[in-house]
């Protein structure tokens, strides 16, 4: 759907074979734009097209027609919707404005079967209609994904909270190193003094000395290079103890899991997927029973096309049987007295018209039955769908823990095969000393005996300042290794700050739009009331409260509208009165009021710029007037059928189309 703004366009409608038009062009400025006629001028079929090209289902095919079609045109943008008879169902297909018409079928076209006008009057749960466009499902899967990943920033950051300890003693074992290490170059410096010194009274040959220094220096790197085995076996055994304590938490952590069998899992998907195609078979039965009840409704007011081929096709037996003026004698039977008897367009009998009301009305308890049902359904699967997502996290946590578990295990098992080989080296290393250490005896005798304690000693010193520098290296880069991570917390802390955010968001979602819902209406109804003047009705206002209902197997709190109805004596005490006490006008405008209030909480202002409003006769032509011009503040084109003595109350600058 295009998101740019249309209200400088005016929106052309081409329709052919929709509802009782053959065929049709018409175009009409932003603003209020009034059809004005008498019944079966095909107005209600206009409405109807527009509400198809937008992209609601409940328009029908023209009765003598297996195929039509709908063209908006808004701007440069198209929209065009064909629909098809097969095998006995109208399919709808094409390219509507809408993605997703549930918002707008409930609250911005509001023709006289409108499920949000009928609401109020019938008494039905209001918080369930101005919430049912709401993805209470999508929700929940968004908040489930959310914890999760919050779980997982909570684990990181708590490993990094521990480095804040880790941090300053690590500066202090620096500190100490770079002083012994200080402290061993000014030693060692000091013993190459005495090795000079007493170099210099010792007359030795040139090969004698070169011999001897060698052996010292190869001395010195094997055992340099034993110390260094040494220090990684323990530093291998220390990382085998660091694993081993982790192995042992998450051990109690995964004992500390329930069980959560495959099996559980694949029972609960297929319950909802069984659901779910329940529910679309219901939605299915619903929208069938829409259609029969839109049909048979239309053909009781006269606007549909199939009563204007019942009468080409009777006139011809009239006028045999020595009827006079075939058509205007058969519209009388048809349309006249309504209230008495009319002809079956089905089987071309005399029928009671209160028979066939009776017959409407059932099939309207047996839609809201189904529509109860799809509710329940609706429930039952939100139920479902947050235990399997729980049992989801539940074993994708217990496999995570698992994978890990396993990761040190091969861990463990690679630096124990580590530790084996060095300790091979070790052995093989200090055997080597054993002979190095042979060798400079043999070469040492009396006279060298000093020298050589010295060179000893020094390279004694230098070894332990080699290891001292190896250290500081090792400290060096771990206190990086922290100070970068510590970075990352700050980094981590703001994501998990905005995860919160938005599960706090996600969760209140469902309990602001009620809240709003609630304030539209209470706000609008007021400046209605206001603006109408009823006589006596001080207030009509919604109150949310919590009730404790039962959802499937479970009882859960939950709120609830109760429309609250307040009126006033004469002599001005106030009491409250039920929607069952209200005018026709009065439940009309009540409806219509919350109609508004959900197509403003929904925001379906912001991508749909059309209202369509039909059926307005309960009230009078002057709060006709009003009404609509309070609605036209809040589309951009509010299109309206009316009769032409209600749409002489209208200001005249209002665009009217009288030939459809």
């Amino acid at each position: 759907m295009s998101q740019t703004s249309v209200a400088e366009h005016p929106a052309e409608i081409e329709a052919s074979n929709i509802g009782g038009i053959s065929e049709t062009e018409i175009s009409f400025s932003p603003g209020v734009t009034i059809l004005t006629g008498r019944n079966a001028t095909n107005r209600t079929s206009f409405l109807q097209a527009i509400m198809a090209a937008l992209g609601s289902e409940h328009a029908s095919l023209k009765g003598d027609s297996d195929e039509g079609y709908v063209e908006l045109t808004l701007g440069e943008n198209v929209y065009r919707r064909a629909l098809e008879r097969e095998r006995g169902t109208v399919v709808m297909g094409g390219e509507p404005y809408l993605d997703d018409p549930e918002g707008a079928d409930l609250f911005a076209f509001l023709l006289e079967n409108n499920e949000a006008r009928q609401a109020v009057a019938r008494g039905d749960d209001l918080r369930e209609v101005i919430m049912r466009p709401v993805d209470t499902d999508a929700i929940q899967a968004e908040i489930t994904r959310l914890e999760t990943r919050k779980r997982d920033l909570d684990d990181r950051l708590d490993r990094l909270d521990s480095l804040d300890d880790r941090l300053p003693e690590l500066e202090q074992r620096r500190t100490r190193l770079e002083d012994r290490i200080e402290d061993k170059r000014a030693d060692l410096e000091a013993k190459n003094t005495e090795i000079e010194n007493a170099d210099s009274t010792v007359d030795d040959t040139r090969e004698q000395k070169s011999a001897f220094e060698n052996a010292l220096d190869d001395l010195q790197s094997t055992r340099s290079e034993l110390d260094n085995v040494r220090y990684r076996i323990d530093t291998q055994r220390e990382s085998i103890q660091a694993l081993e304590d982790e192995r042992d938490d998450l051990e109690t952590e995964i004992a500390d899991l329930s069980e959560t069998p495959a099996g559980d899992i694949s029972e609960l998907d297929s319950e909802i997927e069984r659901l779910r195609n329940h529910k679309q078979s219901l939605e299915s039965t619903i929208s069938q029973l829409q259609r029969v009840l839109q049909f048979n409704e239309q053909m009781l007011d006269g606007d549909n096309p199939e009563l204007q081929t019942a009468l080409q096709e009777t006139a011809p037996r009239t006028a045999a049987n020595g009827g006079g003026d075939e058509d205007g004698a058969l519209t009388d039977q048809l349309l006249a007295d309504e209230d008495e008897t009319t002809v079956c367009w089905t089987c071309g009998s005399e029928v009671d018209r209160e028979a066939i009301d009776e017959t409407l009305e059932s099939l309207r308890s047996l839609r809201e039955e189904k529509a109860h049902e799809r509710n329940e359904l609706n429930t039952e699967l939100s139920e479902l769908t947050s235990q399997r997502d729980a049992l989801r996290n539940e074993r994708d946590q217990h496999e995570r823990l698992q994978r890990k578990l396993d990761d040190i295990d091969r861990e463990v098992d690679e630096r124990e095969d580590t530790i084996d080989d060095l300790t091979s080296e070790r052995d093989r290393l200090e055997d080597e000393i054993g002979e190095l250490e042979a060798d400079v005896d043999e070469l040492e005798d009396q006279d060298h005996s000093e020298l050589l304690d010295l060179h000893k000693e020094a390279n004694q010193l230098e070894f332990e300042l080699g290891r001292l520098e190896n250290d500081l290296e090792d400290v060096d880069e771990e206190v990086e290794s922290v100070e970068e991570q510590l970075d990352e917390r700050e980094e981590l802390k703001r994501e998990r700050a905005d995860l919160q955010d938005e599960l706090a968001d996600l969760r209140t979602r469902i309990e602001q739009l009620e809240s709003e819902a609630v304030e539209e209406f209470n706000d609008h109804m007021e400046t209605i009331l206001g603006i109408l003047e009823y006589a006596n009705i001080d207030r009509i206002w919604i109150e949310r409260t919590e009730r404790t209902v039962r959802e499937g197997r479970r009882k859960v709190q939950r709120s609830v509208f109760d429309l609250h109805v307040v009126r006033s004596t004469d002599d001005g005490r106030t009491y409250e009165d039920t929607i069952d006490h209200l005018s026709e006008s009065e439940r009309e405008v009540t409806g219509l009021v919350f109609a508004l209030a959900g197509y403003l909480v929904h925001e379906l202002h912001e991508n749909l710029p059309f209202i369509v409003l039909d059926s307005l006769e309960a009230l009078d032509s002057d709060r006709i007037a009003a009404l609509v011009e309070y609605f036209s503040d809040y589309a951009e084109y509010l299109v309206v059928a009316l009769l032409p003595e209600d749409a002489a109350g209208l200001d005249e600058r209002h665009e009217r189309i009288t030939t459809i």
